[in-house]
Order: C-alpha cells, then structure tokens, then sequence
C-alpha cells in the first residue's frame, strides 16, 4: 500500500465535509433568511454573494472533492480495501452527479442569469418576476446538491472507518 492513499482519503473526507457544510448552511439559514428581503435587496444580495464566493477555497474544496473522491476510490480498489472502495464509489457517484452536477448544470446557468439583473432601473413587477424566475428553482437545486453532499460525506466517512491497513 503506498503511503498516500489513507491522507488521500482524509483529505477527500474533509473536503467533502466542508462542502456539505456550506450547502447545509444555505439550505437551513441563509435562503430563510435573504427570502425575507424585498426583491430588489434579494437579487442585489445573491448577486454579491454568488461574486464573492467564486474564490481560491471555495473551489479547492469544490473542485478538489471532484478529483480526489473518485482518487481514493481507485486508490482502495487497487489497494484490496474493498468494503472501503465500495462506499467511495457511492460517494464519488453521489458528489459527481449530486453536488457538481447539479451546480453545473442548474445553479450556474441560474447563477449567470441572475447576474443579467438590472436592480437600479427595474420596476417592481420586474424584481418581482426576475426573483420569481430564480428563487425557487435555485433553492430547490441547492437542496438536492445538499441531500447529496451529506450522503456522500457520509459515505466518505464510512469508508474511513472500513479502510485496513493490508500489510504486503
């Protein structure tokens, strides 16, 4: 067994944790609380926070889950961890389908299109409409990338617990 496949799984754990946590955060907090803002300070605000979260951490640990899932799962099936290799193959099904999937091809395209709204000029039926064209759709996705991102943290975290050093 090479001596970089066991921190190859913590850190996809990890990874995969911090990612759950964000989405977790925004699907029992944040979207309750900016659902309370008039149109106009909903959309400014999603368009601040989509802006400011496009960031060096955000998409290590994002981005990072996407290479390193799918790394330690080959790394337990070659290295005969197979109960190990089975829920890692679970999680990197779940978070390549689930979590980057969805964000890739539902909450970005919302995400760009949230970007085209004018807030200065807009009346209010048109915040109105904009925010209805957005809102909910997002908010759906964002939960089904959660249920995701926690199913395959908890996967990940299984296979942690099943991984067995194998003396050769």
């Amino acid at each position: 067994m090479n001596s970089i496949h066991q921190p190859v799984l913590i850190v996809a754990t990890v990874a995969t944790a911090l990612v759950a946590g964000l989405f977790y955060s925004w699907s029992c907090g944040i979207t309750q609380g900016l659902g309370k803002l008039s149109d106009g300070e909903y959309i400014r605000a999603m368009q601040s926070i989509n802006r400011e979260i496009q960031r060096p951490w955000f998409f290590l640990s994002f981005m990072g889950t996407v290479v390193l899932l799918p790394l330690a799962t080959w790394f337990a099936r070659n290295g005969g961890h197979h109960e190990s290799f089975l829920w890692l193959l679970a999680a990197s099904l779940c978070y390549l389908a689930g979590v980057f999937g969805v964000t890739v091809a539902g909450n970005v395209p919302l995400n760009e299109m949230l970007d085209k709204f004018i807030t200065t000029a807009g009346s209010a039926t048109t915040l109105s409409a904009d925010r209805l064209s957005f809102e909910p759709k997002w908010n759906r996705l964002n939960n089904i990338r959660t249920f995701f991102a926690i199913v395959a943290l908890v996967a990940s975290v299984i296979a942690c617990t099943r991984w067995h050093i194998i003396k050769t």
